[in-house]
């Protein structure tokens, strides 16, 4: 008699069968390609009760479970102030997925939501700084966070319409505040669409937004700048179904040598510099060979 799968065994067949093509191989395949894993790492995956998150949770799961590449995790979810349903729907869906998730409690969105300026920015910068702390008292190495393919591209994209910069976001970073921690994104090659995709064919239900400050105010600024974003790649693939892509690749392959300016480092550079240098050598080239000789 065969036996019936558990909903669980079902959303993880979805992941490797249904959906490999679309979630299960551009997660491995940026694993491979940017070198997100290495042998003895132990990972703290951050959960925060999106579908992004816990995809990835699910999806790092599999990976483990399968792989004889030694490495460990941690399921990390911190608790920024949640209200109680929300911190619920989270606790629901770990036990629906069989995510043995270690929850802690930080009072961030207390202390955002009293800043009168710029609160998301400070609940950003505190999350990132208790998941750190958090991951290395946990012994983890790395923290996984659950950006995606479509985050890259609209932060890309953000930057140079509403920053004023070229800008995009890699998918590993070395802490500065937190020595010999690292941020991985293993998410960064995954559509968005295909995460909707994969969540609506379970369907699963999974927080939206449980910040405080957007249930109250609704921080209408950046949501407004991003559904703009989102709406115009939208139209853009109307006429270029590639347009994504090459936005993602652009930032592989910039030519420094045709920008007005730059940084790095947080160092300012502008081409004039390098454009008087380039000036001085021709000069002393027409010096040594006069007349072209």
């Amino acid at each position: 008699m065969k036996r019936e799968l558990t909903k669980c065994q079902l959303i993880e067949r979805s992941i490797q069968k249904k959906y490999r093509k679309e979630l299960w191989r551009p997660f491995t395949e940026a694993i491979k390609r940017y070198e997100l894993i290495q042998e003895g790492d132990r990972i703290a995956v951050c959960i925060s009760g999106g579908k992004d998150s816990m995809l990835m949770a699910k999806m790092f799961q599999l990976l483990h479970r399968i792989t004889d590449f030694p490495f460990d995790v941690e399921y990390m979810v911190m608790d920024p102030g949640y209200n109680e349903a929300n911190r619920k729907k989270i606790e629901d869906n770990a036990s629906l997925l069989e995510i043995p998730i270690k929850i802690f409690e930080t009072d961030i969105f207390d202390v955002a939501n009293a800043m009168i300026k710029s609160p998301c920015y400070l609940c950003a910068r505190m999350r990132r700084g208790h998941l750190y702390s958090k991951a290395q008292e946990l012994g983890c190495n790395k923290i996984a966070l659950g950006h995606h393919f479509s985050d890259v591209i609209e932060t890309t994209l953000m930057g140079m319409l509403y920053g004023a910069q070229i800008q995009g976001m890699r998918p590993k970073l070395h802490s500065t505040n937190f020595k010999g921690m690292e941020l991985i994104r293993p998410l960064y090659c995954v559509h968005e669409d295909a995460i909707i995709a994969w969540r609506d064919y379970n369907g699963l239900e999974f927080l939206q937004c449980a910040c405080r400050f957007t249930e109250n105010v609704a921080n209408e600024e950046m949501s407004s700048k991003r559904k703009e974003t989102k709406e115009l790649i939208r139209e853009l693939k109307k006429t270029n179904p590639l347009v994504e892509m090459n936005i993602f690749n652009s930032i592989h392959d910039v030519n420094v040598d045709t920008l007005v300016g730059y940084k790095t480092k947080g160092i300012n550079y502008n081409f004039i510099s390098e454009y008087d240098a380039e000036t001085e050598i021709i000069k002393k080239e027409l010096e040594e060979k006069p007349n072209g000789n």
